[in-house]
């Protein structure tokens, strides 16, 4: 009688290796931003092709002083900053940037 050769084989499992490079590098962005940021700033990220930033803040002062620190922070790791609206967050400032890392 001959043996099934797929009951020959043994497979054994690779350990989990996911990857959180990236989930890693935006929390430094995020742990730097917080630290530099006015307390009650609301930072949020999104990606469309770049990666780009969004701090929400209450006051226009707030604004002008986030706007003044995000250029050199992190050795211009954000640049071409733009004031917007805040979506669902009318009493907010917006100030985006791309950020390069």
């Amino acid at each position: 009688m001959s043996e099934n050769p797929a009951q020959k084989q043994s497979v054994e499992r690779l350990p989990d290796q996911r990857s959180s490079l990236i989930t890693d590098e935006l929390n430094k962005i995020l742990a730097m931003l917080q630290g530099a940021c006015p307390e009650g700033a609301i930072i949020s990220f999104d990606f469309d092709g770049r990666l780009h930033v969004h701090v929400d803040v209450h006051s226009f002062e707030d604004l002008l002083k986030v706007e003044g620190i995000l250029p050199i922070l992190g050795g211009g790791t954000f640049h071409d900053l733009t004031r917007g609206e805040t979506p669902h967050r009318p009493f907010h400032h917006r100030l985006s940037a791309i950020v390069d890392r």
